[in-house]
């Protein structure tokens, strides 16, 4: 892959339509990289809740073999709940990105300890729960929330952004934070006004915004021909799905 175009699939797991614009996609791109999207058709209107992420994965799930498929080289699921990415995982062999995941190991390199701004309260358990299957349990310094569900973000986003200063700034003065990373994908592109919100008070930690991030990672893992490991996320066995007929999994590799 080293000569050649990496294409990365953002696959957005919602169904409100317009709420991840392919411009913002497209800003993405770089010499060498493609990003693509996909969004599910039935689901939920956004992801806030344990409840709605479930009702997200089987047409996540659909979209990340669509995508191998298709030929694209590597999956990013547009959630920080990363709704489908260990059954995803299975059912395909190219990267599968989860921007939680990948913007918490990213922190955790940055910084000795790292805060998730999110947007509401009650998706402080989750976050703990994926910093544990993480094995970042103990890098977690605090979840911290703005308390803007996800499609209000834009409708006042000087707001948006002053709440992620004020609650970044007590992420590190009272948590004990030292890089901070977005707990929506709602909130790309906000990495900027946060920083120097942070800088004018003197604070000087990165601040992940995940989609970008994990398209980056994505692009190095596809040129350095590196996937998932398949006895972690081994290929499903074959069996009836009821319901599931626009689900088909790939032909098992003859080395599986």
């Amino acid at each position: 892959m080293q000569d050649s175009v990496v294409e990365i699939r953002v696959v957005s797991p919602i169904v409100t339509k317009g709420f991840r614009k392919v411009a913002d996609l497209r800003a993405l791109e770089c010499p060498g990289i493609k990003v693509s999207h996909a969004q599910i058709t039935a689901g939920p209107g956004s992801i806030e809740s344990e409840f709605e992420a479930a009702l997200s994965v089987p047409g996540t799930i659909a979209e990340a073999i669509k995508a191998q498929n298709e030929g694209v080289h590597a999956v990013i699921i547009d959630c920080m709940g990363d709704p489908g990415l260990r059954p995803s995982r299975e059912a395909v062999t190219i990267p599968v990105l989860g921007p939680c995941e990948t913007g918490m190991h990213l922190a955790a390199m940055l910084g000795h300890r790292f805060s998730v701004l999110t947007v509401m309260r009650r998706l402080r358990a989750s976050f703990e729960n994926t910093a544990a299957v993480a094995g970042l349990s103990t890098k977690l310094a605090s979840v911290r929330s703005v308390d803007i569900p996800v499609l209000e973000l834009e409708e006042d986003l000087d707001r948006t952004k002053a709440m992620l200063i004020k609650e970044g700034i007590r992420a590190v003065e009272e948590d004990g934070a030292e890089a901070l990373v977005f707990g929506c994908t709602g909130l790309m592109g906000c990495a900027f006004a946060l920083r120097e919100g942070l800088l004018a008070h003197g604070i000087d930690v990165p601040v992940i915004d995940p989609i970008p991030a994990a398209v980056s990672v994505a692009a190095a893992l596809v040129r350095s021909n590196l996937a998932h490991s398949k006895l972690t996320f081994p290929q499903p066995p074959e069996k009836q799905l009821l319901g599931y007929d626009y689900i088909h999994l790939p032909m098992p590799l003859a080395a599986e």
